[in-house]
C-alpha cells in the first residue's frame, strides 16, 4: 500500500473498488484488525484497529470474502456463537429474511454458495454494529437474494449504518455506493460519486432511436457529436460526446422527413466503463 487515505461520513455507503491485487482486501482487513498496517493512522469511529480490538468488536460487522466457519456447526449455532461473542440476543428474524429459516438444523458445509454467504452476511449485522464491511457480499447470490441483501442495506444505511463495501460487481457499486474509491497496484487512483466518476471520463454516451418510418437508416445521415454509429434490432445507436446537441439534431431530422418517433433512450457512461479506462484493464477484474 502507498499512502492510501481517505474518510467515510457516518451513514455513507463506500465502495472500494479495483482490479485483483490493488489492496482492497489488505484495507479491510487492517480497518477490521486483522492485519496490522506497516505505517500510518488508522481510526474507525475514533477507535484504533490495531491497538483497541476490544473496543472496536462491537462496532463493526464483518463479512469476509471467505468464511472460516466450521463445517459441522448448524445455521442456528453459527447465529448464536456470534451473538453471544457481542453480548447480543440472537436474532433469528434475520435469518428468516434471508431466506434461511428453513435451514435452521442445517450444517454449514451442507449450504450452497448463496446460503453461505447469506448466513455469513446474517451473523455480521445481527448485534446491529454501526460501521460493517462488505467484502464482495453478492458473491455467489441469486437474483432474489442479491434485491434482499440490496434492500437490507438501504435498510441500515437509513438507521445510520456505515457501509463500507468492497466489490467487483461495477453495476452494484454504482448502484448503491454514496461515493467509491478505485484502488491501482496499492494507491487512490480516484474518488467520487459514481455520477462524478462516470462524467469525468471519455466515454461516449450511448443515444438509441426507434422510429416508426426508419427515417435513420442511411448510413449517410450523420449528426454533430457524433464519433460512431450503429445499427441494431431497427434502432439507429450513436456514441455521442455532447448528448443534448446530438438528440436535438436527431429530432429535428425526424420531423424534417415526416417520421414518428417510437422510441430514444439516452445511456450515460457506466461506471464500469470508468472503471475500465481508469484501471487500463478489460474483461474481468
Amino acid at each position: 500500500m502507498d499512502g492510501i487515505s481517505f474518510e467515510v461520513q457516518r451513514g455513507e455507503i463506500f465502495g472500494l473498488l479495483g482490479p485483483n491485487g490493488a489492496g482492497k482486501t489488505t484495507t479491510l482487513e487492517s480497518l477490521e484488525g486483522l492485519r496490522a498496517p506497516d505505517g500510518g493512522i488508522l481510526q474507525v469511529m475514533g477507535v484504533d484497529p490495531t491497538r483497541e480490538s476490544r473496543k472496536l468488536r462491537n462496532l463493526i460487522g464483518v463479512q469476509l470474502q471467505t468464511s472460516g466457519l466450521p463445517d459441522s456447526m448448524r445455521v442456528d449455532e453459527v447465529m448464536r456463537f456470534f451473538c453471544a461473542y457481542h453480548g447480543v440476543a440472537p436474532n433469528y428474524h434475520l435469518l428468516d429474511r434471508l431466506g434461511l429459516a428453513e435451514k435452521m438444523s442445517a450444517q454449514y458445509h451442507t449450504l450452497s454458495s448463496g446460503q453461505k454467504r447469506r448466513l455469513e452476511l446474517a451473523v455480521a449485522v445481527a448485534h446491529t454494529p454501526p460501521v460493517v464491511f462488505l467484502d464482495e457480499p453478492t458473491a455467489g447470490l441469486d437474483v432474489p437474494s442479491r434485491i434482499e441483501l440490496h434492500n437490507l442495506m438501504r435498510e441500515l444505511q437509513t438507521g445510520g449504518t456505515t457501509i463500507i463495501l468492497a466489490t467487483h460487481d461495477m453495476a452494484e457499486a454504482e448502484k448503491m455506493a454514496d461515493r467509491v474509491a478505485i484502488l491501482l497496484r496499492g494507491r487512490i487512483a480516484v474518488t467520487g460519486t459514481p455520477r462524478e466518476l462516470t462524467a469525468t471520463g471519455a466515454g461516449l454516451t450511448k443515444v438509441s432511436v426507434l422510429t416508426e418510418g426508419h427515417s435513420l437508416s442511411e448510413t449517410s445521415v450523420t449528426f454533430p457529436a457524433v464519433s460512431q454509429q450503429a445499427f441494431k434490432d431497427e434502432y439507429a445507436i450513436y456514441y455521442s460526446t455532447d448528448p443534448g446537441l446530438t438528440v436535438s439534431a436527431i429530432i429535428a431530422h425526424i420531423e424534417a422527413q415526416g417520421d414518428t418517433l417510437i422510441d430514444l433512450r439516452v445511456e450515460r457512461p457506466s461506471l464500469e466503463e470508468r472503471f475500465l479506462e481508469i484501471t487500463g484493464t478489460r474483461g474481468d477484474q
